[in-house]
């Protein structure tokens, strides 16, 4: 059935800031979102540093297990795939703990070549890595101890929600898939943002081809997408998105492993992608949610329209949140957190 709700939630506290600052972070897993995790005790929800081999890859993940977990029963698990230039101590890790309160194990992994994970050159952006990564963190949580792994689900969050729909395209082990304020990576990348930098596509991958050709000849990779994160440099940025991810990111819930940096030689992969192209190979239940403020909705929603291989797929909005308050306004994220857990448990419990 195909269902477009919007609840009714107070209005955030949205002046202030929430979160840690990294200068500040005294949380032993360097954990930047609040009410995480200070310490592993009995009977609670606890975190697992791991890490595995994708590809000659060494991926650096949390695994959060609900509280009383016993590896000999069977429990559903949810993968969780961060935003472009994210972490996984970040969003990704607020909201694989807040599912693992609800019974369910949890991974969100650094993004290969980002973050803690591996990978040269450093910031390498490319769609089918992403897409790959995953299906690793499907490989590696379908045998972690205490894992069913014909009940595996996806969650993922801004950029991961757009790779998040790929990965889900082929591969049939993910059996409800879930977006927060996705991001079409591809799109925005050959198109700007709100489709607003059209015109220039041919010289930006002019530009890109150029980046691989000295990477070829062996120069330094060079990157693009850097930010000023001064906050008067912030304030004129023209879209929300933008803006508020600066303060985010550069602010309220800094991590030194998290960057908007990428190759600009990626960008010859990301600009021939698109998150829309084959989304109705998914088949599984979908559930897509975004704030009705965000600027960046449009992405959802036409994703959503074209996620026509299921029946069974939800369109689920936030009154009054932008794409970056549904990080982490507590009001919003409440409400998004309850229909996580309501879809998840409907789908795979």
């Amino acid at each position: 059935m195909k269902k477009i709700i919007a609840p009714i939630v107070g209005a955030a506290m949205l002046t202030g800031v929430a979160g840690c600052d990294t200068q500040e972070n005294s949380n032993p897993w360097g954990l930047v979102y609040d009410g995480a995790i200070t310490e592993n005790i009995a009977h609670a929800v606890n975190i697992h540093p791991v890490s595995y081999k994708l590809n000659g890859i060494d991926i650096a993940a949390n695994v959060y297990t609900p509280a009383n977990f016993d590896s000999s029963k069977k429990y559903p698990a949810i993968i969780v795939a961060h935003p472009n230039g994210g972490v996984k101590e970040q969003v990704a890790g607020l909201f694989a703990q807040r599912l693992a309160e609800q019974g369910f194990i949890t991974i969100a992994a650094d993004a290969s070549y980002q973050g803690a994970s591996g990978g040269m050159p450093r910031h390498t952006d490319k769609p089918a890595n992403r897409i790959e990564d995953i299906h690793g963190m499907a490989d590696y949580i379908s045998m972690y101890p205490g894992v069913d792994s014909a009940r595996i689900g996806a969650l993922g969050i801004c950029g991961g929600g757009g790779y998040t729909l790929a990965a889900a395209e082929s591969d049939k082990r993910l059996k409800a898939i879930a977006t927060l304020s996705m991001f079409n990576s591809g799109r925005v990348r050959r198109n700007g943002y709100q489709d607003s930098a059209i015109d220039t596509v041919q010289e930006r991958l002019k530009n890109a081809a150029a980046a691989r050709a000295a990477e070829a000849a062996g120069e330094p990779a060079k990157l693009v997408g850097q930010m000023n994160f001064d906050m008067d440099a912030l304030e004129k940025l023209p879209y929300d998105l933008y803006r508020e991810g600066g303060i985010y990111y550069g602010h309220t819930h800094a991590h030194p492993n998290s960057t908007f940096e990428y190759t600009e030689s990626s960008l010859m992969d990301l600009m021939t992608f698109d998150v829309e192209d084959h989304v109705d190979l998914i088949n599984a239940p979908l559930l897509m949610i975004a704030g009705d403020k965000a600027d960046s909705l449009y992405m959802t929603r036409d994703a959503f329209e074209r996620a026509n291989g299921t029946t069974d797929k939800e369109l689920f909005l936030v009154p009054g949140a932008t794409h970056i308050q549904t990080y982490y306004v507590p009001e919003f994220v409440d409400v998004e957190a309850a229909k996580l857990t309501e879809f998840f448990n409907k789908n795979l419990k």
